[in-house]
């Protein structure tokens, strides 16, 4: 990761003017719950900010932009039967002008009268774990040499109406309908709603220069997201004495966020994607193609293989 990091700001930098100041190198760091990616971002940082690149590196996470507690209440309210507009987590939930914003002030933040940038805080144990944010985290000052955005859906694209209608129809991959089946889960409908408000984090992957994605082989890449979650409940629960969510709270956690992955996964690899029963597919590739970096690891988390797209 950090090599790949520092061979993308080696090309980001001589792509800039010698009469100007490099903008950070803008990442997006991609993968589902319990993949360790929110650990793998706090090493690749530590890693670089240490002799002997000492860059200065910024790392905002979309958990941080989620809605106000009130936000995030009002979206379940207008959308009682929606289940992935209850509580935070899917696109929708986030507060797009707020990450537009400070994605905007960290692209100028070095420039010579620019100013700090605060990096919003989401406190996830506020409201009995509901969740709400708070005044700010980290105040961010220039120079940046890197900004890391990542998520569970850093990357995710929108789909055209019909093929969200076409993914429907089809089985989950790697998920037996008893572990998970979407037609009883969510209604097309539910998915579209998303779909829907997904279309406005685009200018948030807009941003990025390059991109790291952390997935689970194909054979299971759906079903280690479950093994892993709950891998990380336990070991969590091991160290605070037993304080966290049962092994069925862990599965219904987890089951809110296999629809993002079916129907918007791919954007990461294909960008915006249109087409659908009968109508030709086409991709609109994601600004980072040609500088992306895919980790794909097993059930340990162990690494398997490394590849470029």
């Amino acid at each position: 990761m950090a090599q790949h990091v520092l061979n993308q700001l080696q090309e980001h930098r001589s792509r800039c003017p010698p009469s100007l100041r490099p903008t950070p190198l803008f990442v997006g760091v991609q993968g589902p719950q319990g993949s360790g990616k929110t650990f793998l971002t706090s090493r690749l940082r530590a890693h670089l900010s240490s002799p002997p690149h000492a860059l200065a590196v910024t790392v905002l996470s979309i958990d941080d932009l989620y809605l106000p507690h009130a936000g995030l209440q009002s979206l379940a309210e207008s959308h009682p039967h929606n289940i992935l507009f209850q509580g935070r987590g899917q696109p929708g939930t986030h507060d797009v002008p707020l990450g537009t914003s400070v994605l905007k002030n960290l692209k100028k933040i070095n420039e010579v009268d620019a100013g700090t940038v605060d990096i919003p805080f989401f406190d996830k144990s506020l409201f009995n774990g509901k969740g709400d944010r708070v005044s700010h985290g980290e105040t961010v000052k220039g120079p940046v040499d890197v900004v890391v955005l990542e998520g569970w859906c850093v990357g995710f694209f929108p789909a055209s109406k019909e093929l969200v209608e076409e993914r429907w129809k089809e089985p989950v991959p790697t998920l037996k309908p008893d572990t998970f089946d979407m037609k009883t889960f969510v209604s097309v409908d539910h998915v579209l709603a998303v779909n829907e408000r997904l279309k406005r984090y685009v200018e948030w992957w807009n941003a990025l220069d390059a991109f790291i994605q952390i997935k689970g082989p194909s054979s299971a890449q759906l079903s280690i997201v479950y093994k892993w979650r709950l891998q990380q409940e336990h070991h969590m629960k091991a160290k605070n004495g037993g304080k966290g969510m049962t092994d069925d709270q862990v599965k219904t956690f987890v089951d809110r966020y296999i629809p993002g992955y079916v129907f918007f996964g791919d954007g990461v690899t294909k960008g915006l994607v249109s087409g659908g029963e009968g109508k030709e597919t086409t991709e609109q590739p994601p600004s980072w193609i040609g500088r992306g970096l895919s980790l794909t690891i097993g059930n340990d988390r162990e690494l398997l293989y490394a590849s470029n797209f």
